[in-house]
């Protein structure tokens, strides 16, 4: 399969006015489910016959396009992660592939918890404008010596009143880890966490609340950004989601769950990961996490 990139090859939505697209949000219209066939226009020079047919029938979940052209910025899918060495891996990875050869950007969002329909407005609402305001600190940077602040790091008034990240997805688990503890549902109302970027692989967040002393309720999230700048760091971003994901599983969490984990195990497994730091991109910066 040829390496070369040529987006001349990625086919507009059609000119109707955007009537087909779920939302819009700031010069953008986005679509629900999309073929790979329906955003390419024919199989690409060095993609074979067999790998077009198997990859132009993957979908992705969300397809945000730019409001002017049609033309897609950005393919978005939102699952789980495939099991290593599973046909649904393969495909995901013929997909992506060919996604490359035609410079289709994608956008994978890995967690078993999160889903499209329920969280996939939300995501894409944030990147469009972590996007924005990323564009615009970069205009604003070249006038100013003073480095702009992140669009994640902008200060507000979350919703329980305090002052914070106003840009923190994870804001409302926050808020309901804190009333989860107030009516004795949670040994521990912090929501702790710890984010890294594979050198060779993607992003990944975790986050976690202590629902007993000795067991922990845990998600993980993987963000896989190719050809595609999210606004903000998206090792961060992986971090944050996995937040909202707590905060989803923390309406039905009791204190004797199977799903939880044990405290003794958790600290194990930060311990192996803060080993593999020389694979990680910018190493690892959570050891103050790595005793129990």
């Amino acid at each position: 399969m040829t390496s070369s990139v040529d987006r001349g090859w990625l086919r507009a939505m059609p000119a109707d006015g955007g009537r087909d697209a779920l939302f819009d949000r700031a010069g953008h219209l986005v679509y629900g489910t999309r073929r790979l066939s329906e955003l390419v226009q024919g199989r690409p020079p060095g993609v074979t016959g067999s790998q077009w047919g198997s990859a132009s029938r993957a979908a992705f979940d969300l397809v945000v396009c730019a409001a002017d052209t049609g033309r897609p910025v950005v393919a978005v899918a939102i699952g789980p992660v495939p099991p290593a060495g599973s046909a649904e891996q393969r495909a995901e990875r013929l997909t992506d592939a060919v996604s490359a050869a035609v410079g289709l950007p994608v956008l994978r969002i890995g967690s078993p918890t999160l889903r499209a329909a329920e969280h996939g407005r939300r995501l894409v609402e944030y990147v469009v404008d972590a996007r924005a305001y990323a564009a615009g600190a970069a205009v604003t940077g070249s006038e100013d010596e003073s480095a702009p602040v992140g669009f994640r790091d902008i200060l507000g008034r979350l919703p329980d009143g305090r002052t914070g990240p106003v840009n923190d997805l994870g804001a409302l688990t926050r808020a309901a880890a804190v009333e989860a503890y107030v009516a004795g549902r949670l040994a521990d109302p912090i929501v702790r966490g710890l984010h890294v970027h594979w050198a060779e692989g993607p992003a990944q967040g975790w986050s976690w609340v202590q629902v007993r002393p000795d067991a922990c309720l845990i998600e993980r999230v993987s963000v896989t950004a190719q050809r595609f700048s999210c606004g903000v760091d998206v090792a961060r971003l992986a971090e944050d989601l996995a937040t909202v994901a707590v905060g989803e599983r923390l309406r039905a969490v009791g204190p004797d769950g199977p799903d939880l984990l044990a405290r003794a195990d958790l600290t194990a497994e930060i311990v192996a990961l803060s080993r593999r730091r020389d694979e990680l991109v910018g190493g690892f910066a959570f050891d103050h996490l790595c005793a129990d």
